[in-house]
């Protein structure tokens, strides 16, 4: 009945969707609406030659993505095409008269032949990297446990594995043939299932959109407007602070692709300053400055005199029913004591890793303790900002700030206590929003 009765039309500016059967429903989405375009190709799809293809808006509800979970490759990459040209089209819009017949050109080109720059494609000491970082040779050792319990559950073959467990045990040289055996296999395993991850995965823009594809047996593209890009987040956990990787992920107003299939972020494992220098090629309007301001020593002393309701909450746990560790009936204090140091060294390194930086049209936060977050917008994408002030704050001369940028769900980005003169001069930086935006 949906194959019946769903229909759909493309003109030069929207999308006319129709369905229903009694109760007959007319849909009408503009290009314009568009912010992503998100392909996925399945195995399934894959037998069949066809492919499944999502266009993001930035609306709310159930009507707020044009999807079409079963369409030929051609017919994908003609309404990308259409969704392409009304870019270019609404860029042109603003340029003077000068560059309107070049930029008319530039709508004429199909967008199967257009120019685009190959930004990164992986080596295989990319993938390699990756699938230790990522710690994929680990998967094997639970599917094996699993796998083990299903056959367990069925033959029974649980006292036949003790007495091969015994014996495999009581061999020194058996167990070190098993360990390398599962290292290798291990390994092997993660490398095969990182490159079907991240096989293929490509980086790419042209004047208009970012391109980003992966996958071997299961592909995934992605495409966004650079227009649409409303912020740029540079993350780091602990193991890839230590093998100098990131990951970038790009903020936009539609939801940006599915979370689980990862593609809304360039290539999660991008060296440091390849992911800085990255940034800059495929967003020519952004900069990533690596000097910023760090936070005063007061700052330091706001943080560790603020209480700590997880220490305070977890110490009278520990007091009312007091356990038992090792024998020792005291050792809640020695927990509660052992937290506490926890909770300071999260705080100082939090201190030592916030960095704040206010530049032009740019600004930028960095925070976290073990794992960083480096936070990168154009005042022009900002659309709130929130200055507080605690009482603690106010005696220390000290404010928070924090800014909004349109997501889905809105994106949020905040620096605590910085100086006041910083908040202030962030006030009147936003103040300045106003010559960034142009009113028709």
């Amino acid at each position: 009945m949906k194959w019946f009765t769903h229909k759909y039309v493309l003109d030069d500016v929207s999308f006319h969707l129709y369905k229903g059967v009694f109760n007959k429903t007319e849909q009408t989405v503009p290009f314009a609406k568009i912010q992503n375009v998100h392909r996925h190709t399945s195995l399934f799809h894959q037998l069949f030659k066809v492919t499944s293809i999502h266009f993001e808006t930035g609306m709310a509800g159930d009507d707020a993505a044009v999807k079409f979970e079963v369409i030929s490759p051609a017919e994908a990459d003609r309404m990308e095409a259409k969704i392409a040209g009304a870019d270019r089209d609404g860029r042109a819009e603003h340029l003077n008269g000068g560059d309107l017949e070049q930029a008319a050109c530039q709508t004429a080109l199909p967008r199967q032949i257009s120019n685009r720059s190959i930004h990164f494609e992986p080596t295989r000491k990319d993938i390699i990297k990756a699938s230790f970082t990522s710690l994929s040779f680990l998967v094997l050792i639970p599917i094996l446990g699993s796998l083990y319990s299903k056959i367990d559950d069925i033959f029974h073959v649980e006292k036949q594995a003790e007495g091969l467990f015994k014996s495999i045990l009581s061999s020194w040289w058996m167990i070190t043939i098993i360990i390398i055996v599962l290292a290798v296999a291990s390994t092997a395993f993660g490398i095969v299932r990182t490159f079907l991850k991240y096989g293929k995965y490509q980086i790419s823009s042209d004047q208009d959109r970012i391109y980003i594809s992966k996958g071997v047996l299961d592909e995934t593209a992605f495409s966004i407007s650079k227009e649409r890009v409303q912020a740029v987040i540079i993350s780091q956990s602990l193991m890839k602070r230590w093998l100098g990787l990131a990951e970038v992920k790009l903020i936009s107003a539609g939801s940006a692709g599915n979370e689980e299939l990862g593609v809304n972020s360039l290539y999660p494992y991008l060296p440091v300053r390849r992911a800085y220098e990255m940034v800059s090629e495929i967003l020519p309007g952004y900069e990533v400055s690596q000097n910023m301001l760090r936070l005063p020593a007061k700052s330091l002393w706001m943080r560790m005199l603020r209480p700590s309701w997880i220490w305070i909450l977890a110490t009278a746990a520990l007091f009312y029913f007091k356990p038992t560790v090792w024998k020792m009936e005291q050792a809640w204090w020695m927990l509660s004591i052992a937290l506490l140091i926890l909770v300071v060294m999260s705080r100082l390194l939090d201190f030592f890793n916030t960095r704040y930086l206010l530049k032009d049209h740019f600004i930028q936060f960095k925070t976290g303790s073990l794992a960083t977050n480096l936070f990168v917008s154009k005042r022009e994408k900002v659309i709130e900002v929130h200055i507080t002030r605690s009482l603690f704050q106010k005696w220390m001369g000290l404010a928070s700030i924090e800014t909004i940028n349109r997501a889905k769900p809105v994106h949020h980005a905040s620096v605590t206590d910085v100086p006041l003169e910083a908040a202030r001069s962030f006030y009147h930086w936003y103040g300045g929003r106003q010559n960034d935006i142009k009113v028709e």
